[in-house]
């Protein structure tokens, strides 16, 4: 697989001790977290990253905002991306994340390395949540509230918002890609939708997409447009296809040619018919659905292994 040199991570002040840590340029295992301080120094960290090498240049770039150890890891979904580098946070610190969450970082292991070959991943370890809760949470850095929203199943069944109610910025994880295509495969379609409406609530000044560039302002409104026209598309794409006789797949190659292809991780798509589909079959929202029969798809509609270059 061919290698490409990515620009390196920013850390960006969003408000005032609130930092997005943006790793360009937000493709497949390339992510965003965060960083939450309090007024004595402590902090709490929004997601982990994928490689071991790409985790600790994070943790050192927390360490030069706040040297101690964090308070809490918050993880805003299972995937790897966002969670492999769980184990290197000290034992006590706890990880913080959806029920859901805890039980498909257990389930997943270490499988997002296996389906995206190519980046020297380094050590990894597979450390889950072991705090939990089910639809809400608070945690205080001493007046700073940052309260957790369970939304799934969205993007996973276990999506969460870190929210900062005060300071108007929100943690969306991956429920939120900036120039890229949503990944629904693990997660709904029509639940999707309906997490962009809970964000809509909301009303954020700032939006920290789990991939891409920060959103501030009016660009908030006109991402969230984009991600729901995109969900929109999908669901008729998927009912067309699907009325058709056609699989996901060919339903996916019908529609090529569409406003979002040049979007990146356009291969996408297929993954996200495979959900719609599921959900127009009458399955629960967030039934779980083979990767071995997705993955696959989405590798043919690519026309060759699926590029990480984390």
């Amino acid at each position: 697989m061919s290698t490409r040199t990515l620009p390196p991570p920013e850390m960006v002040e969003v408000a005032s001790g609130v930092f997005a840590y943006v790793q360009p340029d937000g493709s497949w295992m390339v992510n965003n977290t965060g960083v939450v301080t309090g007024r004595g120094g402590e902090h709490v960290m929004v997601d982990t990253t994928s490689t071991e090498a790409r985790n600790r240049a994070l943790l050192s770039a927390v360490a030069k905002i706040s040297p101690d150890a964090p308070r809490a890891l918050v993880n805003t979904h299972h995937h790897g991306d966002h969670t492999f580098g769980n184990w290197l946070l000290p034992a006590g610190t706890p990880v913080i994340g959806h029920v859901a969450c805890r039980e498909d970082v257990l389930a997943a292991g270490l499988i997002a390395a296996e389906v995206l070959p190519g980046p020297d991943y380094g050590h990894q370890e597979v450390r889950a949540p072991d705090l939990t809760f089910t639809d809400r949470m608070t945690l205080h850095l001493g007046e700073r509230r940052v309260e957790l929203i369970h939304v799934g199943p969205a993007h996973t069944r276990g999506d969460v918002l870190a929210w900062l109610p005060d300071e108007g910025v929100l943690f969306a994880g991956d429920l939120a890609f900036t120039g890229g295509q949503p990944f629904l495969a693990e997660g709904s379609v029509a639940g999707y939708l309906k997490a962009l409406a809970r964000i809509r609530d909301l009303a954020p000044d700032v939006l920290v997409p789990g991939h891409g560039p920060v959103r501030r302002g009016a660009e908030v409104a006109r991402l969230l447009d984009d991600l729901g026209a995109y969900a929109d598309f999908v669901a008729e794409t998927a009912r067309a296809g699907h009325e058709a006789g056609r699989t996901p797949l060919a339903a996916a190659f019908a529609a090529r040619d569409n406003p979002f292809a040049s979007w990146q991780e356009n291969e996408r798509l297929v993954g996200n018919l495979h959900r719609a589909y599921s959900e127009l079959n009458g399955d629960p929202l967030g039934a779980k659905l083979p990767l071995t029969v997705i993955w696959p798809d989405m590798v043919a509609f690519n026309g060759g292994p699926i590029g990480c270059y984390a």
